[in-house]
């Protein structure tokens, strides 16, 4: 199962190898929303030919079933607000986001007792998704930009007022300031703690990895369980068993 599809088919199959997982390995697709840089049009072809399932929000489900793509309307369904199983054994539950006008959907995923928890392009954090992501077995979450670099980069206006206008993206600090509520919130109600928390969709012109470790290092909690998602190489795998997962094993599934 893949969350979003924002490279292309071809750049998705060099990522993949030496993991075990080809295309043709992928049965399902669950899209946070549809910017290009989350689902590539390319898609499409391999979507029909391999009858990958396509799960979205209902409201944007209509912008992937056009009048080009009817062959897709069997294949492609919406997420909330029910749960879904997009492969055995898998619960998919949607956290609704504000992010540009349409919105975007966070991911709780659950299998065998095991809880991971997906959310990037939100333009806030709403209390549901601290609720929804208390407890969770490893978080992985937007941390966009710094205000600073982002006044400063000449970008235009009309582009920084999207980004921090309360629709676009999370800054370093509302990143921040989440990942505490929820590891707060677990606290309390005596839950588990993320075994690590990764920060997603760092920006290349408005943000530094730097500047990121030594704001969430604020938190001793975080010390050790803070990962950076890289825009062009892969994630290592991740288990808090410390278990080298096999050839192949999705990251949802190591940690049984």
């Amino acid at each position: 199962m893949l969350i979003d599809a924002g490279l292309s088919p071809r750049a998705t199959a060099k990522r993949l190898e030496g993991t075990g997982i080809s295309l043709e390995h992928i049965d399902a697709i669950c899209l946070t929303h549809l910017d290009g840089d989350h689902f590539q049009r390319g898609w499409q072809r391999i979507i029909r030919q391999n009858q990958i399932r396509v799960f979205c929000a209902h409201r944007q489900r209509r912008f992937i079933v056009t009048h080009d793509s009817h062959e897709l309307v069997h294949l492609v369904r919406g997420i909330d607000p029910q749960s879904i199983e997009p492969i055995r054994g898998v619960s998919v539950s949607a956290v609704d986001l504000r992010h540009d006008i349409e919105g975007s959907i966070g991911f709780v995923i659950e299998s065998a007792g095991v809880k991971l928890c997906y959310a990037t392009d939100l333009g806030r954090a709403p209390p549901s998704l601290v609720d929804a992501f208390t407890g969770t077995d490893l978080l992985a979450i937007e941390s966009n930009y710094d205000p600073a670099m982002q006044l400063e980069s000449g970008r235009p206006a009309m582009l920084i007022n999207r980004v921090m206008g309360g629709r676009g993206h999370l800054s370093n600090r509302e990143a921040f300031d989440t990942v505490v509520r929820i590891l707060d919130a677990s606290h309390h109600r005596h839950c588990k703690l993320p075994s690590h928390v990764v920060l997603l969709h760092r920006s290349d012109e408005c943000n530094c990895p730097k500047l990121l470790r030594r704001l969430f290092h604020r938190d001793p909690r975080l010390i050790d369980r803070l990962v950076l998602a890289e825009q062009h190489e892969r994630t290592e795998w991740m288990s808090p068993t410390h278990r080298a997962p096999s050839l192949g094993e999705q990251m949802v599934l190591s940690f049984g």
